[in-house]
């Protein structure tokens, strides 16, 4: 009822997480335009094969051997993905003999995704990636059925618990974030046991982790809280295992302890489970859940629970689920693409300026 992302886009994001040098769009120059302009920012050169009218009666090879000979030509790269799009897949474009007749250097990976695919879930142009990434030998099966596993676990909440679920959800900006920001400090003021559990995908994790980037001392040096988070840095593929080594480190840096590890990065389908398995007997009175909440079966933990979302659209499913606040964090994505570094979320600003006022007025 309501848009929802492109298996296009999926592609391209996977392509971008295998370390492509260059990916070409083959389709009209509008295809994919925001994902592709945002992608420039981590360091990938998106290209496009501007396929116009014609070119959807007669096809578009050779415009698409031209700009696979211009990339090698500027980029001298290493790996190129090339994914269809709408137009070239419906005509039935040979990516892979018009790949092999551009005759270049680079590993050049096609991937025939498309706006359709099957159900039109976003996760199959990534799976799409996956299996010509194991084709042409840039990873192993054994990482591509793993990668794929959780693809799909991740379509399956977003189609029960998440905004895929079928009818129209009215966007939404969630809670007032300072009355958030002034519950969970002053619940840390009193005494009770509050916990924090990150469970956030992919470079997105900078944003949500910047949530759990405060001093607690200043509030109550005797009440540490309880922190969860999916930042294992050995579980994924290079680029992910390096965002988690990053927050690791600059979370212990800042003199933040993080208390269980639950999985990795592109886990967090299945690590809010492990999380829930940890967290059930800790006697914690507030949850604040951030980057993937519905991931977790809030419904099961009998505690005061706040979420901290990037989607407008998923506030209404997360108080449906039995959140008793939720906070929208918005822009997620374009906010962390091209950084390796904890970015300024506006709710973690809230909290650090919500600790400073309540010192103030202390003295």
């Amino acid at each position: 009822m309501h848009p929802r992302p492109s298996p296009i886009a999926a592609s391209l994001y996977t392509l971008r997480d295998l370390n492509a040098d260059v990916v070409i769009i083959h389709g009209p120059h509008g295809c994919c335009f925001r994902t592709g302009r945002l992608l420039e920012g981590d360091g990938v050169r998106v290209l496009t094969t501007a396929m116009a009218e014609k070119d959807f009666v007669f096809g578009a090879g050779e415009k698409l051997k031209n700009v696979l000979k211009k990339a090698e030509k500027m980029f001298n790269p290493k790996l190129i993905g090339v994914v269809g799009t709408c137009a070239s897949m419906i005509i039935g474009e040979n990516m892979k003999d018009i790949i092999k007749e551009a005759n270049i250097n680079a590993i050049v990976l096609p991937v025939e995704s498309h706006g359709g695919l099957k159900d039109g879930d976003n996760t199959n142009g990534a799976i799409a990636v996956l299996e010509s990434a194991v084709e042409y030998g840039i990873i192993d099966e054994k990482e591509s059925s793993r990668q794929t596993k959780m693809l799909k676990l991740a379509t399956k909440i977003e189609k029960t618990r998440g905004m895929a679920q079928g009818e129209y959800i009215k966007p939404s900006f969630g809670d007032n974030k300072e009355k958030i920001a002034k519950i969970i400090v002053e619940a840390i003021k009193n005494n009770e046991k509050v916990g924090f559990l990150l469970n956030s995908k992919k470079e997105t994790s900078y944003l949500f982790a910047d949530i759990l980037n405060f001093n607690y001392k200043k509030i109550n040096p005797n009440n540490k809280p309880i922190i969860v988070a999916n930042l294992n840095n050995n579980i994924g593929f290079p680029r992910i295992k390096t965002h988690a080594k990053y927050i690791l480190n600059q979370l212990k840096n800042n003199g933040i302890e993080v208390d269980y590890i639950t999985g990795g990065l592109d886990e967090y389908p299945i690590t809010a489970d492990v999380a829930e398995q940890y967290l059930k007997d800790k006697n914690i009175d507030l949850l604040i859940v951030a980057g993937v909440p519905h991931a977790l079966k809030i419904e099961n933990l009998n505690l005061k629970s706040i979420a901290v979302t990037d989607g407008p659209r998923i506030v209404e499913p997360l108080k449906n689920l039995g959140y008793d606040y939720v906070v929208a964090e918005l822009d997620a994505h374009s906010k962390t693409l091209g950084i390796n570094s904890i970015t300024r979320s506006d709710f973690g600003t809230m909290i650090r300026s919500t600790i400073d006022w309540v010192n103030e007025e202390n003295n």
